[in-house]
């Protein structure tokens, strides 16, 4: 792909190491994205780049990438109200996070969410005593957490924000590191602004789980917005190379309404649209599908 917006990846984005190998063909058309297939409730399941795999940890990967710049862009323009529009169901899938923080980390001071949308998570983490800052690359989610829920949003890339080092309690990337073409300096971030002993919350979906090698080409999180796809041992090596030790991990479950899960599938959707909408919506279901990480990790006293 001769298009500036992109470019080769010589080195794994989660370990280093140079001995790379082509994984998967794309099935989608990279020149062709906008933010309308990246949002967080996008329904472009099976649309994945094209992958690379690492021999040395195993993780996948899109390669070409899009540059960090191009990907910044499209993301500052999502809109998603129906996001907030699931805020009961999002809001029992971080409460029991929140829970493992305040036992894990070594105060319940300040805590920051990476790619924090319209504030949901910091909302319920500022009701339960701790102190709230995050980010998010979407305008459109800065506004909303700030007229909504009095948060006052940061808006733009993680990487690039300027942040206190050792300001924070705590930090949280709840589905975030599988969006970015460069997760290692965002765990070397998340490491500079911690305090030593602190602890980096981090949700992502797992290419290796049972569910999706079942799913195959299926599989739900296949899809634009994702230009990574971690294993467990390419998860602890990148965690590894900004100096955090894993302490917890855990399998995460998603709640999300009847009415959201009918309308992800093309041929139900006039049903979820029908005056049994508001019945749907009414109807909350756990979803413990055990196809994503959820892992603690504490920042070494030593880094």
């Amino acid at each position: 792909m001769s298009d500036l917006r992109f470019e080769r990846i010589g080195r794994c984005p989660a370990c280093g190491g140079p001995r790379l190998r082509p994984a998967r063909p794309g099935t989608l058309d990279a020149a062709a994205l906008n933010p309308e297939a990246i949002k967080i409730t996008d329904s472009e399941y099976g649309k994945v780049w094209d992958l690379a795999a690492c021999l040395d940890c195993g993780h996948l990967f899109a390669d070409p990438s899009p540059r960090p710049a191009f990907i910044a862009a499209l993301y500052e323009a999502v809109e998603d109200p129906l996001y907030d529009a699931e805020a009961e169901g999002r809001s029992k899938n971080f409460a029991p996070i929140l829970r493992r923080l305040a036992r894990l980390a070594p105060a319940r001071g300040k805590l920051f969410d990476v790619g924090a949308a319209t504030g949901l998570l910091l909302d319920l983490a500022r009701r339960d005593g701790w102190r709230v800052d995050g980010i998010d690359a979407s305008a459109w989610a800065a506004r909303w957490a700030a007229e909504r829920r009095g948060i006052p949003l940061r808006q733009g890339a993680f990487e690039e924000a300027d942040l206190p080092a050792g300001g924070y309690q705590a930090v949280t990337m709840i589905d975030l590191i599988e969006h970015t073409p460069t997760p290692r300096a965002a765990v070397a971030k998340a490491a500079s602004i911690l305090v030593p002993g602190g602890v980096l919350a981090l949700v992502t979906p797992d290419i290796h789980s049972p569910l999706a090698v079942l799913a195959g080409r299926r599989w739900w999180h296949l899809r634009p917005g994702h230009l990574a796809y971690f294993s467990r041992a390419s998860l602890d090596a990148l965690l590894a190379s900004a100096g955090f030790r894993v302490v917890l991990r855990r399998r995460y479950a998603w709640t999300f309404s009847a009415h959201y899960l009918v309308s992800r599938f093309s041929l139900l959707a006039g049903f979820a649209a029908s005056r049994s909408s508001s019945f749907l919506k009414r109807i909350q279901i756990k979803l413990a599908l055990r196809d994503s990480f959820e892992i603690y990790a504490v920042k070494d006293n030593t880094t």
